[in-house]
This record gives structure tokens, C-alpha cells and sequence, in this order.
């Protein structure tokens, strides 16, 4: 279905969905019975100015079904709304998302109630109101009930939102992924040819549906009967894989939909990825895919699978083995080593999607298929790109609780901050926006396929480690050492064994043998040692992972050791092992379900995907955190502020220091107190009604390193002094300043920066870190993305190298971190309040025990683009 607003085009349109009506349906519309629309009716309804009228179609195949509008009525933030939708289409939740959609629009256009007349036996469109979360209220009279709806998102409408978005996409997926039948186009008797290899790999599979070759010639390819084309199948099919040239595909995709084909598989190169050109012929494939109501893998992709069905939809020649996680990859390459590692490792996938040039299935929609999915324990996505990060945060934040989710995000580049024209634009590096991303949303983030894939054999075969003491047991000192470093290089404890434990465990090993961690078992230790001490270790409630570390001698030989450690009752200690020296060491000890125990070749490895599991499973504990309540922060006026600013300066720019405070002011964060001048007399006055010592600065909108110029003078103590400053600062600068400011000094304290940068995949980022002079230096900063919750500010406060020094450090007394976590939240909420604020720098932001005061602020507009997320209030 497509959603759209009404074009003067489209009165014929409306007049056929009337007329399609049953007398039911209009007399529940219009309380009576109405046979037609009448031309002037449906002329008036098609060239509504999209302002005080809104008309939304649903269109399905390029048929109207469904249309819902409002009217803005004598108040201005109240509109009577009324929708209809065709007969055959009731109860599938087309009112609905009409209703959404066009309470989006309202708010948009300052409405925030809709209200409706309905007779007390309309039950549908009691149900759509219903169904949509909003806060509603009925009033009956007689057999009319007049309902009023405050169409302000309510934590109840976005879960209806998101469950309803949740089913949709994922049963689009169940019909890609779990076929009844598949068509190969282009299944070219050429064995070297890609449509050849997908039939044959479809058939030797073992898929459970039927296969049809389709190929414009051939009578039989691979033994199996032909068709000239996909129209031609007499059986229905769900699926089609297609691999013919660019320039064919478009047919092929109208021969679909005239089939009633529900997804493709498009393998065919030649779209996106060539540029211009080929964008727009991508962006034309999207359109008639969507407009027929199909689903789309690809282009430019190598095909997909589903091990439970059976269905290897692929030209790979490894075919992929059964198993419990699910793989998405944007790369084909990358999915070819992946299919071909995961079997290796004896790891194996439940589905394996490669999404390609993604113009219409992208890792959002797998994630919502893959999250119920019974036969997916584990998640793994190799990314290039985001479509709809935001949309990713909401999804994966959800999912990450219930099955891990391992990315490797490549493009890891900086370039694209250099331009930066603020310390916290400079600082928002992408590739820290994506840290942030997976950071909050649980995400775990590995820098490399081998360590995705470390990772993914933890947690498919072990418990989540439930905190992040190790311990290390061997039969060798060397390996046991590095074993050591390398659980503390990756933030683990090295676990103090108990007294009771060491003497357990002292009472049958060798006496040259050392029972402190990690425990040396030294070289006659054999598989009966091992055992024992595996079991002594297992009852110290202090361990929550073991780290077994073998190397072959006279007295043991690893296999052993692998095939005991499976068989012991590890309950939920996280159990891996690493043998040494050993060819044939399997990547899993032990085939049974839940039993199995992922093995490593050397220490460093296992350390680190200990690491990545035991934060995901901190991550897990932890509660989501809710969304304070900010007093003093007036929406209203920061939003009027902007507004007027903007009408002052058309595109945007930086805003003046006085501008500045008031908006800020308006947001509730605190400033130092400050009096913009011009010259040197100017400035001497103002120090006087300010008071000595003053601290001098340069304005102007291009000075963002002040110091670095000049442009800075602490505690002048008289009014020459000031003027002398005056003047340096404006020989030394020049044009670029255009004026100064004049401030008391404050307290001595922290010097830190907070920020917002908005970027226009991810959105806001807010930053803090460790300001003044030194923050791009050390680059000691934490990023978040929005929503910002009460504990995201606080992992921020305290997630610095330099976080120490707030907290006491060498006897210093603690800042108030409470007042740096409110000041946090009140730049989110700006910038989720306000999306013109594109960028925002406060720094230094001076921290002591008695409070923070912002000391220099710096904001720079831009115009909000079409399509801004009107719910801005609630983002944050």
C-alpha cells in the first residue's frame, strides 16, 4: 500500500472508491446513504491546500482504497477528521495508518486534537481511534457519539506504532525467506552462468517447494521442466530469483506482478552501484516493485537462504549449514567468506540474506522478521551503510534483549569531520555516531569478520557471561600469562580465587603447581587434573567465566580435554578454551545444544570475545532508563526564538551572543552572565557594572579557536586594562572579530564541553567531554545519539579517561555531576525540541561542587529540512 496526499488529479479517483462503497459503509460515512460523490464534492476534496485541509489517499496498485482527511475548524489546533476505506480492504489496518499519518501532518500544522462525529454503532472507526494509542474521549448523545482525540504522541500510540510496524514488516520477510514455490528467471543452461548455479542450488537443497527454471528458450534446464517466462508457470509462485541483464529486469518485474509474485531476488548488477545512471534506474525498480506490493532483495546481490526450509536461493558454491544465526551483509564478498566460515566453524546459519544495493529490504526489515523467528539465536550484520539509522536504534534496542546482535560497521573515516566548524561538530566524527549507536541499542561491535564470528560462537553455544571476573586454568605458564593480559586488555577481572578454592584445588595437583589465578597445572597435569580442578572452579561463586588453556604434552592430549569439557554441568559460568599448538582443533568442543564450547587457537582471542559478550550481557542488566522531566524548560519559546531568528537571517548562520542566552535561557542551562560591547570604551564600561577581575573575549562567527588568536584575556582588573586588551585583540585578529563580550570570572573547577551536532542520518548527537583548550587534543569525549535517557547521561559523566577528575581526584572535592547530567539533558531536548539548532557548543562548561556554569556558547541554525519528524517534543 502507498501513502500519499491528494493531487488535483485524483477527483475521478475519488468518486470510484465512493462508488465502490456498500450502503453500509455510506451511511456510517455520512449517516445516510449516498449512491454518488458528486463531481463538485470530490473536485473540492482533490485541491485542498494541504494546510487547513489535508486529504491522504491509500492507494493499492494504483488503486484508491482508502482516504482519511481533516478540516481545521474555528480553533486553530482543532480539526474534525473522517476517514473511508474500500469494503474488501476493512480489517487490515488501512484506517489506522491513515490516521497516524494524518495526525502526523496535524501536528505538523500546530493541530492538536481531532474530533468526529460517529454514530454509537460504528464500530470500525471506533476501533481505528482505539488502536491508534491516542488519549481519546467519547461523549454520547442519542445515537451519536462525539469523540475528541488528543493526537500528542502517548508512550501508548508509539508501542502501537512499533507492534504494528513490527508484524507488517516481518510477515513481508516470512514470504521471501519461506517460499512455497520459487522461480529461477534467467536459469540459463550454462553451467558457469549465475541463474544455473541458483536452480542447482535450489535443487540440491533439498528445498521443500517446487522449482521452476524460466528461460525464454530452453525446454529442461538441469532436468527439470521450463517456461518461456514466469507468466507462463501454471503453478502460483511466491519467489523469484532473477538473474538477466540490467536492461531485461524491469519486464521481468512486470511479468511478476502480473503473476502475483509476493518477493524477488534481484542478483542482476548494473543499478546503484554505477553512479548516477544507475541510481536512477534503482530508484525506478524501487517504484514499480513497491507500486505492485512486492518485497525486493537486492539488485547487485548474491542471493539468499533459508536452512530451515531447505532453500538455498544462491550462485555460493559452499552451500550453508543448518545452524542458529542469522547472517545479513551488504557485501557479496563478505557473505561468500561468511557462508564459507560459518561452516567451517561449525557454526552454521538459520537464514542468510545478502541485501546488496538494499533499494528495498534492508537489515531494519530482517531484524523485525529475525527477532520472533524461532530457528535465530544470534545476528549478524556486515554494514557499509545506514538507510534509517534511527530506525535501526529503535529496532535493535528492542531486539538486542532478547538475541545478540554482532556488527562490523566498515568505513571507518574521519574525513568527513575536517571541515567541522565547532569543537562538537569536530569531535562527531561518523564513525563515533556509530559507536554511540550500537552503544546504546546493545549492539556489539567488532572490528573484523574473524572476531564477529569469535563472538558468535560464544553466544551461540554459552551463557551470556553474568559479570566479568575470569578464570584461567592450563597445564603451561607461558600460555597462561598471556591468557592473563589478555582478559585485563579487555576490561576483565582476573578473579582473586578463594582461600577454600586454592586449598581444594592445592589438595590434588602437583606440588609445583600454582593455585592462584590463573591457575598452572603445570605439565603432568592429566585429563583427570583437569577435570577436578575444572569442577573446583565451577563451585567459586567468585568465577563467572573459565578460560581453559591447554598444550599438548606427554601427560594429555588436547582431544581429551575437548571432549571433557562439554560433558561437565557449567550451569550459567561462560566456559571457552584454547588449545595450543593443535592442527585439528575443532572451532566448537562438543556438538550437543547448549553444550558446545568454542575453542581458540591462542589466548588474545578468546579474551577479547569474552570482553565483547560480558558488556553486551552488562548492557543487558542494566535498566533502559527513563526520560527526566526537565522544570524550567519552556518548548514554546525556544521554538518561537528560533523561528524569529531565522525569519531575521533566511538560511541560518550563527547566532549572536545575546540571541544565544535567550535561547539557552529558554532551555533552563545556565551561563555565565554576559555583556556584548564594541570598542575598547565599551568594553571598560561594562567591566565597571560587572565588576572586577572581568574576563575579556573576541566575538565574531568564524572564531571558534579563540585562544589559538588571541582572543581570550583572563582577570583584567581595571578598566585600562580592559581597554589595552580591547585593543590587542583587535590588532591581532582583525576583520574576523566583530566585537567582544565582557564576563565576571567564576569559580575555579572542571573545565568540560557539551555539545549538539545535528546529522542527517543519525540525528542529534549530543557530546560531552573534557573542554577548554584541550579537547580536540585529547579527544576524551562521549557521544550519544537521542533518545537520551537519565542513564545515558550519567554513562557519559562517567565514561571518561578524564572522569576521575570529577569525582575527587588527589583529594580534590567532587563536582556536582548531577547538575553535568541535567545540562546534558537539556541540550537533547533542545535539539530534539528544536531541529533547527544544527549545532551547539558549550565550552567551556565549568564544573565545581557548588554547580556548572557555561562559560562561552556558541549556536549555529539552519532551516529544518521537509519531512522533519513533527513529533519533536517526545524524540528525546
Amino acid at each position: 500500500m502507498h501513502l500519499r496526499p491528494v493531487a488535483s488529479i485524483d477527483a475521478a479517483a475519488l468518486m470510484e472508491l465512493h462508488a465502490g462503497l456498500s450502503a453500509d459503509s455510506q451511511y456510517l460515512r455520512y449517516f445516510r446513504a449516498k449512491p454518488r460523490l458528486p463531481v463538485e464534492s470530490a473536485e473540492e476534496l482533490a485541491g485542498v491546500d494541504h494546510v487547513d485541509e489535508v486529504v491522504l489517499l491509500a492507494e493499492v496498485q494504483g488503486h484508491v482504497v482508502g482516504m482519511a482527511n481533516y478540516v481545521r475548524g474555528a480553533r486553530l489546533d482543532e480539526a474534525e477528521v473522517a476517514f473511508v476505506v474500500a469494503d474488501e480492504y476493512h480489517g487490515r489496518g488501512i484506517g489506522t495508518l491513515l490516521l497516524e499519518h494524518l495526525a502526523a501532518a496535524a501536528r505538523e500544522r500546530g493541530i492538536t486534537r481531532f474530533v468526529a462525529d460517529t454514530l454509537a454503532h460504528n464500530q470500525r472507526m471506533r476501533h481505528v481511534f482505539r488502536s491508534a494509542g491516542f488519549a481519546e474521549r467519547a461523549e454520547f448523545d442519542g445515537e451519536v457519539v462525539h469523540v475528541e482525540l488528543h493526537i500528542e504522541p502517548t508512550e501508548q500510540s508509539r508501542a502501537s506504532v512499533e507492534a504494528r510496524e513490527h508484524r507488517s514488516e516481518a510477515a513481508s520477510i516470512r514470504t521471501i525467506l519461506s517460499p512455497r514455490s520459487v522461480a529461477v528467471i534467467g536459469a540459463s543452461r550454462n553451467p558457469t552462468s549465475v541463474g544455473h548455479q541458483v536452480l542447482v542450488n535450489l535443487l540440491a537443497g533439498g528445498f521443500d517447494g517446487t522449482v521452476h527454471p524460466v528461460h525464454p528458450e530452453a525446454v529442461h534446464v538441469a532436468s527439470v521442466k521450463a517456461y518461456p517466462t514466469v507468466v507462463d508457470v501454471p503453478d502460483d509462485v511466491d519467489l523469484a530469483v532473477v538473474a538477466v541483464p540490467a536492461p531485461a529486469v524491469t519486464q521481468v518485474v512486470e511479468q511478476c506482478a502480473a503473476k502475483g509474485v509476493n518477493g524477488l531476488v534481484v542478483l542482476t548488477a548494473g543499478f546503484g552501484e554505477l553512479g548516477a545512471d544507475g541510481s536512477d534506474a534503482q530508484a525506478a525498480l524501487r517504484r514499480l516493485v513497491r507500486h505492485h506490493g512486492m518485497r525486493l532483495v537486492g539488485p547487485n546481490c548474491i542471493g539468499l537462504a533459508n536452512t530451515a526450509v531447505g532453500l538455498n536461493a544462491t550462485f555460493v558454491g559452499q552451500p550453508p549449514r543448518a545452524g542458529r544465526c542469522a547472517v545479513v551483509t551488504q557485501s557479496g564478498a563478505i557473505g561468500i567468506e561468511l557462508l564459507d566460515d560459518t561452516a567451517r566453524r561449525d557454526l552454521g546459519i538459520s537464514s542468510f540474506v545478502s541485501v546488496g544495493n538494499k533499494a528495498d529490504v534492508s537489515g531494519n526489515d530482517l531484524l523485525q522478521y529475525w527477532e520472533d523467528d524461532p530457528d535465530t539465536d544470534v545476528i549478524l550484520l556486515y554494514l557499509e551503510s545506514f538507510g534509517n539509522p534511527r530506525k535501526f536504534a529503535r529496532i535493535a534496542r528492542r531486539v538486542a534483549r532478547r538475541k545478540p546482535i554482532i556488527a562490523v560497521k566498515s568505513g571507518r573515516t574521519t574525513a568527513g569531520s575536517r571541515a567541522a566548524s565547532s569543537h562538537t561538530a569536530a569531535l562527531a566524527s561518523p564513525d563515533a555516531a556509530v559507536d554511540a549507536l550500537f552503544s546504546q541499542t546493545g549492539v556489539i561491535r567488532t572490528d573484523t569478520v574473524d572476531e564477529m564470528l569469535d563472538v558468535a560462537a560464544l553466544l551461540s553455544s554459552q551463557p551470556i557471561p553474568q559479570g566479568r571476573s575470569v578464570a584461567i586454568v592450563g597445564n603451561s605458564g607461558g600460555p597462561g600469562i598471556l591468557a592473563a593480559d589478555a582478559c585485563s586488555a579487555a576490561d576483565r577481572e582476573v578473579a582473586e580465587l578463594t582461600e577454600d578454592t586454592q586449598a581444594r584445588l592445592r589438595a590434588f595437583v602437583d606440588p609445583n603447581a600454582s593455585v592462584s589465578n590463573p591457575v598452572d597445572l603445570v605439565a603432568s597435569a592429566d585429563v583427570a587434573t583437569y577435570e577436578r580442578a575444572l569442577r573446583v572452579l565451577l563451585d567459586d561463586a567468585g568465577v563467572d567465566t573459565i578460560l581453559v588453556v591447554c598444550t599438548p604434552t606427554f601427560a594429555v592430549r588436547p582431544r581429551a580435554v575437548a571432549e571433557l569439557i562439554p560433558g561437565l554441568d557449567a550451569g550459567d559460568t561462560t566456559v571457552v578454551a584454547c588449545f595450543i599448538a593443535w592442527s585439528e582443533r575443532p572451532a566448537l568442543a562438543g556438538t550437543e545444544p547448549g553444550r558446545a564450547v568454542p575453542t581458540f587457537a591462542s589466548p588474545e582471542p578468546a579474551a577479547r570475545a569474552l570482553g565483547r559478550a560480558a558488556v553486551h550481557g552488562e548492557w543487558r542488566r542494566r535498566s533502559p532508563g527513563v526520560l527526566p522531566v526537565l522544570e524550567g524548560f519552556d518548548a514554546d519559546q525556544a521554538s518561537d526564538i528560533v523561528a524569529h531568528a531565522l525569519a531575521d537571517r533566511g538560511e541560518g548562520g550563527w547566532l549572536d551572543p545575546a540571541t544565544t542566552h535567550e535561547l539557552l535561557a529558554a532551555a533552563g542551562v545556565g551561563l555565565v552572565r554576559s555583556t556584548p560591547v564594541e570598542g575598547p570604551d565599551h568594553a571598560a564600561t561594562a567591566a565597571i557594572e560587572l565588576g572586577f577581575p572581568v574576563v575579556l573575549k573576541a566575538a565574531g562567527p568564524d572564531l571558534v579557536h579563540k585562544s589559538d588568536v588571541g582572543g581570550v584575556r583572563l582577570a583584567l582588573g581595571s578598566a585600562a586594562e580592559v581597554r589595552s586588551a580591547y585593543d590587542e585583540m583587535t590588532r591581532r585578529i582583525g576583520a574576523a572579530m566583530t566585537g567582544a563580550v565582557v564576563q565576571p570570572m567564576v569559580p575555579e573547577g572542571v573545565e568540560t564541553i557539551i555539545g549538539v551536532v545535528q546529522d542527517d542520518l543519525f540525528g542529534p548527537l549530543v557530546l560531552f567531554g573534557l573542554g577548554g583548550v584541550a579537547t580536540e587534543l585529547l579527544g576524551d569525549r562521549a557521544l550519544r545519539i537521542l533518545p537520551l535517557t537519565d542513564l545515558d547521561a550519567r554513562a557519559m559523566v562517567t565514561s571518561l579517561r578524564s572522569s576521575p577528575l570529577l569525582f575527587g581526584y588527589r583529594g580534590a572535592s567532587p563536582v556536582a555531576t548531577d547538575a553535568l547530567e541535567d545540562t546534558l539533558q537539556r541540550v537533547a531536548r533542545l535539539a530534539a525540541t528544536v531541529p533547527e539548532v544544527a549545532e551547539l557548543d558549550l565550552n567551556p562548561v565549568i564544573a565545581s561542587e557548588r554547580g556548572v556554569t557555561a562559560v562561552d556558547a556558541r549556536v549555529r541554525l539552519r532551516p529544518a529540512r521537509p519531512g522533519t519528524d513533527p513529533d519533536r517534543r517526545h524524540m528525546s
